[in-house]
């Protein structure tokens, strides 16, 4: 692996935890170039919910490619974001009641928050955004001034202006309710709060450590935005496309946001794609003020307009993701009860889960012995105590249980310190 160190930048990060080649993949598995197989709970960081190489997906893009179907189109108009723009309105945006345009952004997540912070500035002509601890937007200069994370931060090598940080939900433990505490503040001329253009939020923090919001305050700081004439922004670029279990991470809730971020699992396919739903009203845009050369891949309209047709048409994956989200969160509770000794705790929501160590050194240690064992898995939180499962929402419930066979094993010994025996369901690393 002496290339990767001799050439490519310090800026690498996973392949630090996970060093490894990896030459194929298929499913929930990763093969190294090693014949080593790997249980993927890192599933690309969120942007393969449905798996790497879905047959379904991979041979409609194979047959678009093959037709000579148009790669690179700026913003023109093509047949493939015909048929992604009338399958997602038919098939995602009708059933739910939304009435929403679609603008296509830069590729990644991070252009689509930009974007989304510009319109509610320009729609409401104030300036300040209001944005949750711990919550994570991106690394341009827009969404790293809502990022809370101060490691993302520090690399800025300016000031971050334009946001005001807020407590997030069960910031302060149960019991206190913290939109009561951004209400106080809009209220009171004396806080220091200007009102805000918009208020960005996730419902389910990803890198923030796999913090849930309750139903009860989505709903509430929905009300609040509503009666004070901000914008809600809903960053659904992790915990959207199906990851908490409904399309959309807030549709439990009953809210609509105003704007709405998408980027990750978008494509279905792993390739880079990102939009921005906005009620129509907000669709204040010149021609061209916020454009990209990437805006709007053909190939991503092709996979993602098969993972619709796949995936959304009824409501059955739906409940198939729901009811292994479940499974996860019942093996977790159990790896927290019989191994932790109290240490451990679980939160999330679906297929985005994390067992929440009492440190970030314990949950290091506890992904390096799964790796060790056969399995991908990342941390994340504020000082990377939560080991975070995000599979592929395809995934198996055998593949869930072996890997949550793996994940007790690495549990067990960071917290026992001692080494116990593979189960016999564990990958183990192995060879095919």
């Amino acid at each position: 692996m002496g290339v990767f160190e001799r050439v490519e930048s310090e800026a690498r990060s996973y392949c630090r935890s996970f060093p490894a080649v990896f030459v194929s993949a298929k499913g929930s598995t990763l093969v190294d170039e090693e014949g080593r197989e790997y249980i993927d709970f890192l599933a690309g960081a969120g942007s393969l919910n449905y798996g790497h190489n879905h047959p379904k997906l991979k041979r409609r893009l194979i047959d678009y490619i093959a037709s000579d179907g148009i790669t690179h189109s700026l913003d023109l108009h093509t047949s493939a974001k015909a048929a992604f723009l009338a399958t997602f309105e038919r098939q995602i945006l009708q059933p739910r009641g939304m009435d929403s345009k679609v603008q296509f952004t830069g590729p990644t997540g991070t252009n689509a928050v930009e974007a989304a912070l510009k319109i509610a500035r320009r729609a409401t002509g104030r300036q300040g955004i209001v944005a949750f601890t711990n919550g994570f937007h991106g690394v341009t200069l827009g969404s790293l001034a809502a990022t809370a994370n101060s490691y993302y931060r520090s690399a800025a090598g300016t000031p971050l202006e334009g946001v005001s940080f807020l407590p997030y939900d069960g910031y302060y433990g149960d019991g206190v309710d913290t939109s009561e505490h951004l209400e106080r503040m809009i209220e009171d001329g004396s806080s220091g709060l200007e009102l805000p253009a918009a208020v960005l939020l996730e419902t389910v923090q990803g890198e923030g450590g796999i913090n849930p919001a309750s139903i009860e305050w989505m709903r509430s700081i929905a009300r609040i935005c509503n009666e004070n004439d901000i914008l809600l922004i809903v960053d659904d670029i992790q915990a959207g496309c199906g990851r908490t279990g409904t399309f959309f991470s807030f549709e439990p809730s009953g809210i609509v946001p105003d704007i709405v971020t998408l980027s990750k699992s978008l494509s279905g396919y792993g390739l880079p794609f990102a939009t921005v739903l906005m009620r129509p009203a907000l669709d204040l845009w010149k021609p061209g003020e916020h454009n990209g050369t990437f805006r709007g891949n053909n190939h991503a309209f092709v996979t993602a307009t098969a993972a619709i047709d796949e995936f959304w048409s009824d409501d059955v994956f739906e409940t198939i993701v729901q009811e292994r989200g479940e499974l996860l969160r019942m093996r977790l509770f159990s790896i927290a009860r019989n191994e932790g000794g109290g240490q451990y705790s679980v939160r999330g929501r679906g297929m985005m889960q994390g067992l929440v160590c009492e440190s970030g050194e314990v949950a290091s240690a506890i992904s390096a012995e799964c790796f060790m064992r056969g399995l991908v898995i990342e941390t994340s939180g504020a000082d990377g105590q939560v080991v975070k499962c995000l599979p592929p929402l395809t995934t198996t419930e055998q593949e869930i249980e072996r890997a949550m066979d793996i994940l007790a094993e690495a549990v067990h010994v960071a917290t026992q310190g001692t080494e116990c025996a593979p189960s016999q369901n564990g990958t183990g690393g192995s060879k095919r």
